[in-house]
């Protein structure tokens, strides 16, 4: 009974202790090939029932960010910025909010509008107008449920620093709610700073409409027709990143 005990003793000693909750990450890794991904969300569908993805980088710690492209389906190099930071090694610093392809109908038809033919950078209901032609504003505000998704989901995540990337403008927008943190954008990525107006006034944009709403700021960056694809994938993600001073874990 004795040596019983004494080995029963001697295997107990033997088992590894458990790892402490200290050493565990600070978020549940949702997926192995994105480790930088610790939320993840379908905000909303297409008129064509696409469903339109966001997710949440970072670890937290910084200021609430908003990153979001291809809001018209032929402009669609700069989403490259956004996968990158997705799909790379950890952030740190900032609580950072990827939406790569605003509107997955218009990328396929390669159109820019939505597949009702609706531009959906007109469609705010911000200084709304009734627009024909390249710029359709739709039937009225709100019409299109790509908006409506939008709308829900800034409501619920109210970011601080919302950049809105375009083409082929190749500038950064000075026309626009804080025109420091304009200057600011313009330097880390090194684009030229321009009063981007639409030619007058920029009727029902989702920059436009989230300035007037919300204490958070949104801005409008446009690259050229055709940026250099290592700008887009190496890049510009770091750039992006130094604006708030987050970096990658190494």
């Amino acid at each position: 009974m004795r040596i019983l005990t004494a080995l029963l003793l001697a295997t107990v000693l033997l088992v590894p202790a458990p790892t402490t909750s200290a050493a565990a990450p600070d978020h549940p890794q949702l997926d192995p090939d994105r480790p930088a991904v610790v939320e993840k969300r379908v905000i909303g569908r297409s008129v064509r029932g696409r469903p339109i993805r966001a997710w949440r980088l970072g670890d937290g710690s910084g200021p609430t960010v908003l990153l979001i492209s291809t809001m018209h389906g032929d402009e669609p190099h700069t989403r490259r910025i956004l996968q990158s930071l997705r799909d790379g090694r950890p952030i740190r610093g900032i609580d950072l909010w990827v939406l790569p392809t605003y509107n997955p109908d218009g990328l396929v038809r390669h159109t820019r509008k939505n597949a009702r033919g609706v531009d959906l950078n007109r469609n705010f209901p911000w200084r709304w107008a009734d627009l024909d032609g390249p710029y359709e504003s739709g039937p009225r505000p709100r019409s299109e449920p790509e908006t409506r998704a939008v709308i829900r989901f800034l409501r619920d995540v109210r970011p601080r620093w919302i950049l809105s990337f375009h083409q082929p403008l190749h500038a950064v927008d000075t026309d626009t709610k804080d025109r420091r943190f304009s200057r600011r954008v313009a330097r880390a990525l090194d684009l030229p700073r321009r009063a981007l107006t639409c030619g007058g006034v920029c009727h029902g944009t989702m920059t436009g409409w989230y300035n007037h709403r919300f204490r958070g700021a949104a801005l409008t960056v446009e690259y050229g027709a055709r940026p250099p694809r290592r700008r887009m994938e190496k890049t510009a993600p770091r750039q992006v990143l130094s604006i708030w001073g987050a970096t990658r874990h190494r």
